[in-house]
């Protein structure tokens, strides 16, 4: 089986971007991370932060798809 990195950036140049906007969504939902390491975290406030941010990225994308 091929060994892949899923954790790998596909757009080095969104990684700051990205990275943004992950500390707004975890404001947003009242985590609070510190800059550099958050491993401390729990998996259900990691799962929280990257679910509302896909879910924020999904709902963008349908709504420029229906603005077209």
């Amino acid at each position: 089986m091929a060994n892949s990195n899923s954790n790998r950036t596909l757009v080095p140049e969104a990684k700051d971007s990205l990275n943004k906007f992950k500390y707004e969504v975890a404001s947003e939902v009242g985590v609070n991370l510190k800059n550099g390491y958050n491993g401390d975290i729990s998996a259900k406030d990691a799962g929280r932060i990257g679910g509302n941010m896909v879910k924020k990225m999904i709902q963008k994308a349908e709504s420029q798809m229906l603005s077209k």
